[in-house]
């Protein structure tokens, strides 16, 4: 890989730690995904089914507004995408992301945490939100506490080459 962009949602701090990971392991850049109005602790009150989150979820159509885009994203060649699993798949505001961004040319992995959900259908969902010009790859589920050591032989077995030079 050339040029890689960790680009992640975390409301908790639990998923920013583990894209500060993946970040540090690919010597990739880093930009959180932040929804142009924050979640507050009630928006993310999964009880309550009126609860922002939980409407959200519920429409397969919402698309929380982004706070802000990733500038030249054409100067990348693959980007991890990191976020919580919500509702069983990624928050609303990880398709936004995936939809406003041109991801044409470039290889797509995404990650998820979670309190005790899999992976599920994140992958698939993100995907079919492009089109086959972007080159997915199966994710997979990490602890926010995942190693170094655990996510570059994760890596290396999906087969990315990490160019270790500074």
């Amino acid at each position: 890989m050339k040029h890689v962009l960790v680009a992640y949602f975390s409301v908790s701090g639990v998923t920013a730690k583990l894209a500060k990971t993946f970040a540090d392991v690919t010597r990739a850049d880093l930009f959180e995904i932040r929804p142009a109005q924050a979640y507050t602790a009630a928006d993310l009150n999964w009880k309550d089914r009126q609860s922002r989150s939980s409407l959200e979820m519920m429409d397969p159509n919402a698309r929380p507004a982004l706070a802000e885009r990733v500038e030249n994203m054409d100067q990348y060649d693959a980007v991890i995408l990191a976020f919580p699993i919500w509702w069983g798949e990624a928050p609303r505001v990880v398709e936004t992301f995936v939809e406003a961004h041109d991801l044409s040319g470039k290889t797509v992995l995404s990650i998820c945490t979670s309190g005790g959900s899999g992976y599920g259908k994140s992958g698939k969902i993100l995907a079919s939100l492009t089109d086959d010009r972007v080159h997915w790859m199966e994710g997979d589920r990490f602890s926010a506490n995942a190693a170094p050591e655990e996510i570059d032989a994760w890596l290396s077995k999906k087969g990315w080459k990490i160019d270790r030079k500074a």
